[in-house]
């Protein structure tokens, strides 16, 4: 007779890299002083050692830094050719700098509806929602796995279309060998100190192939020069010919983010075993709709677990539950983005984008990070058995 694990006598948060972050402080510590030596806080010598770090980590080809991965995305599609008026599909699932992004840098979004397996874009859908107005697609890859890439790519060749990616999340995930963000134009990176490589800020970074693209982008975060500081990207001037913006990435966030891209490998391997374990406890809930489930592809691709993302039919009483027991989580995303009160103008109404709202309605985040305890899945997982059962005392 096996007894169950015991409920918690301290919290389990959502998030946290305290066990982490100290055990690899001794190489931070060395790498903030080597920015404290240089003298030069933002887009100095650690910024450009990231870059180059970067690229060869994800095999592209440049890597352009820069202070969050919101700007990142703002800077991608201006960098790739976006024009005040063209129209962007993206999914109506996402975190709402996925739709802002295109506002800021100009655009229109056009929404369309989501795949209910990986929660990204649905390709038809995407097709449909073209316009003789769309000059992109912007695919999200969220919570562990990419968009189908290979119905995306075809529908941007078919409608003559800009592929870019909103990659934020997926850093270490590959379709048949190749990083995502660059299996179109370019992608972005968020180290916002959650992801699966988090700095201690706001921090974000372009990922493309393309040398153009990368001189642009590289251009306008800061202020429209190429040239100055780390002067890498060739093909502008050092003089302003581009209306640009500040959003140099800052030394003492590079430092930290190379202090830990060495242990990035190992943070994705525990990550996934903890999902892993997740699912061999969570399997067969009555009332759990759904767990993370990898859909079957005809390339190779990684997965990599940013988020542990369960569907239940109960989905607020849970978080409640969960919450009143110490056990942190997030719901993403609550709304839709095509409900979202800062998009009224677009003229979206409820119930055209089932899938996505849907999503809004039953998903909910698990704890997931490397500083997690098996100990603290078996009383996750314990008090989201005794929700589903009727015994949530």
């Amino acid at each position: 007779m096996t007894t169950a694990p015991q409920l918690p006598a301290h919290p389990v948060p959502f998030f946290t890299q305290a066990a982490s972050f100290e055990e690899i402080w001794p190489e931070i510590r060395t790498r903030i002083g080597e920015v404290l030596d240089d003298g030069k806080f933002s887009h100095g010598r650690q910024v450009g050692r990231l870059e180059t770090a970067l690229a060869e980590w994800t095999g592209a080809r440049h890597c352009v830094a820069v202070n969050s991965g919101t700007d990142a995305l703002v800077l991608l599609l201006r960098a790739a050719g976006l024009r005040p008026g063209d129209e962007v599909v993206v999914p109506a699932f996402s975190f709402i700098a996925t739709a802002s992004s295109v506002m800021l840098a100009g655009g229109r979004p056009v929404f369309a509806d989501i795949d209910p397996v990986t929660y990204a874009l649905d390709p038809r859908a995407a097709a449909d929602a073209v316009t003789g107005r769309t000059t992109m697609l912007m695919p999200v890859h969220l919570f562990c796995q990419l968009a189908d890439m290979s119905a995306l790519a075809r529908v941007a060749e078919r409608h003559r279309l800009t592929l870019v990616e909103d990659s934020a999340e997926a850093i270490g995930m590959r379709w048949d060998g190749v990083h995502a963000g660059l299996l179109g134009a370019g992608g972005v990176l968020s180290f916002f100190p959650t992801k699966t490589l988090g700095a201690i800020g706001d921090a974000g970074a372009i990922l493309t192939d393309d040398p153009q693209l990368a001189a642009t982008a590289a251009a306008l975060r800061h202020h429209g020069r190429a040239g100055h500081t780390l002067g890498h990207f060739p093909g502008i001037s050092n003089a302003t010919e581009l209306n640009g913006v500040n959003s140099k990435m800052d030394d003492l966030q590079a430092a930290v983010l190379l202090a830990k891209l060495p242990h990035l490998a190992t943070a994705v391997r525990r990550r996934r075993a903890l999902a892993d374990a997740y699912t061999e406890r969570l399997r067969d809930i009555p009332g759990l709709l759904r767990l993370p489930t990898l859909a079957r592809r005809d390339v190779p691709t990684d997965p990599v677990f940013y988020v542990y993302l369960v569907e239940s039919e109960r989905r607020d009483g849970l978080a409640t539950h969960l919450a009143d027991h110490g056990i942190g989580t997030e719901t993403y995303y609550p709304t839709p983005l095509h409900l979202q009160p800062c998009f009224a103008q677009l003229g979206y109404k409820q119930g055209q984008f089932p899938h996505a709202e849907a999503a809004c309605e039953r998903t909910l985040a698990l704890p997931l990070h490397p500083d997690l305890t098996t100990a603290d899945i078996d009383t996750v997982c314990t008090l989201v058995r005794r929700y589903h059962s009727g015994r949530a005392a």
